[in-house]
This record gives structure tokens, sequence and C-alpha cells, in this order.
């Protein structure tokens, strides 16, 4: 049971607090701003998912949005192929390019010293947590809060993005390009907001991901109550910024 509960943890905290509002939120797409050392908790939690460390992820979110911008778009960054495949390359494989077109990271990240050093040991950071398990509960925590938590957190996050791309609700359309983003209604509490993936290709910049009536986005709730702490600052919102070409409302 307790194993269980530590999974349950961890995985809220991790993918909540780090994936969807450390790593997304913050260090990709600087929906708000907060103080360095929260910024570093943050992004720390989203490491522990066990994806990749912050240049990763940065790299990897940008080829994918960038692809997804251009008039064709090859079939692994859209999540053009069937459940199966689409797994095996998002998940066993690496998509690499001769001639990427990437933006720069940012060099206040790049030369930063504690993302340099998350960058270099970021599949190490589950060892000082599996220390913590282990110390807590034995082996049963360990593959409770360490192995499984993240073979789950990256199967979800493979699943939700294959179907975000493959169809849903559509409120909002990019018109001229050929790879649309959908809302998954009935996921918001189970994602914490990264389900409302249609909202988020209108509004990239924004920090809020939930924007209708109804609409769940526990990510966002987080932000709020941090920034009524008075620890984060300049949230970002849809009309923060000037709309993308061709959005188009569908009502």
């Amino acid at each position: 049971m307790g194993g269980f509960a530590a999974f349950l943890f961890l995985t809220v905290v991790t993918i909540c607090a780090g994936h969807s509002v450390g790593m997304h939120r913050l260090l990709i797409h600087r929906s708000f701003k907060a103080a360095r050392p929260l910024e570093y908790l943050l992004v720390w939690l989203g490491v522990l998912v066990g994806m990749a460390g912050p240049f990763g992820m940065i790299r990897a979110h940008d080829m994918r949005d960038w692809h997804q911008r251009q008039r064709r778009c090859p079939p692994h960054p859209s999540h053009g192929a069937g459940p199966l495949r689409d797994a095996w390359w998002q998940l066993h494989c690496g998509y690499r390019l001769d001639h990427p077109a990437l933006r720069e990271i940012e060099p206040e990240v790049l030369s930063d010293p504690v993302y340099r050093w998350m960058e270099r040991t970021w599949w190490a950071q589950q060892l000082p947590l599996a220390l913590g398990l282990y110390a807590m509960g034995g082996w049963s925590w360990v593959l409770w809060g360490g192995s499984l938590r993240v073979v789950v957190s990256l199967t979800g996050h493979w699943a939700i993005g294959h179907a975000a791309h493959r169809g849903g609700e559509q409120t909002w359309r990019i018109d001229g390009l050929p790879v649309q983003g959908y809302n998954l209604p009935g996921f918001g509490a189970l994602t914490f907001g990264e389900n409302w993936h249609g909202n988020h290709h209108a509004f990239p910049h924004s920090a809020r991901l939930g924007l209708g009536r109804g609409q769940a986005d526990p990510g966002f709730r987080l932000i709020q109550a941090l920034a009524r702490l008075g620890l984060v600052h300049d949230i970002r919102l849809p009309d923060s910024a000037p709309p993308r070409p061709g959005l188009r409302h569908l009502g």
C-alpha cells in the first residue's frame, strides 16, 4: 500500500509541477516567470519524469513544433503513424536531422551551471530518489515509485500526444497547416491540463491550457496558487500575444 501511495504522490508531483508546469509551460514556452530557485526545482521535478534533461526537452519540443508549422510534416513529429508504430518511434527511437531547423536555446539557460548539470546527469537523477524510496519502504517502494512510475509517465505522455494529434474536439484551427491539435475532454484531471492540446496549438504562449467552460487545468491552478504566494509573476494568457497566422475559431 505504501509503495502505491508513493507511486501516486510522485507521479502527480513530477508530471504536474515538473513536466507540465516546470518543463513545458515555464522552461519551453516561458508562459510565466519565477524566481530562479523555484524554476530550478520545477524543472528538476520534470527531469525526474525520465524523458530527458532540460536541453534535450527543449530541442525535442522545438523539433516537433517546427515540423508541425510547415506545409508538409513527416509522420514522426506529426504522430502520423498508427499507434503501435508511433509508440515504437516515440518511446524507443531517436529522430535526428542532418540540418535541424531549431531555435537556439537562450544563452542564460544554455550557460546556466545548474541546467548544464541537470543535462549531464538527467538519467542519474533517479538514483537518489531510488535510495530514498528504498530507505522508506524497501524494493517494493523503488519499483512502484521509481520504475513503474517512469514507465507509466512516459507511456501516458506518448498516448496523450498521439491522440491529441489524431482527432478529438476541435475549437481552433490553424488554416494552411496539415497538423492540427485537438482537445481530449475528460482527461483534464488525469493529464493536469495537457489534454487541451487544441487550445495549446492556438495559444502556445499561454500558461492556461484549459480555456473553455469546464476544462479542468490543474497545472494552471498550481501556477495561480504560486502567484498568490508571490512566487511567480508575469503569467501569460491567450490575449498576451498576437494571434497566430491562420488561427480560426470554429465555435
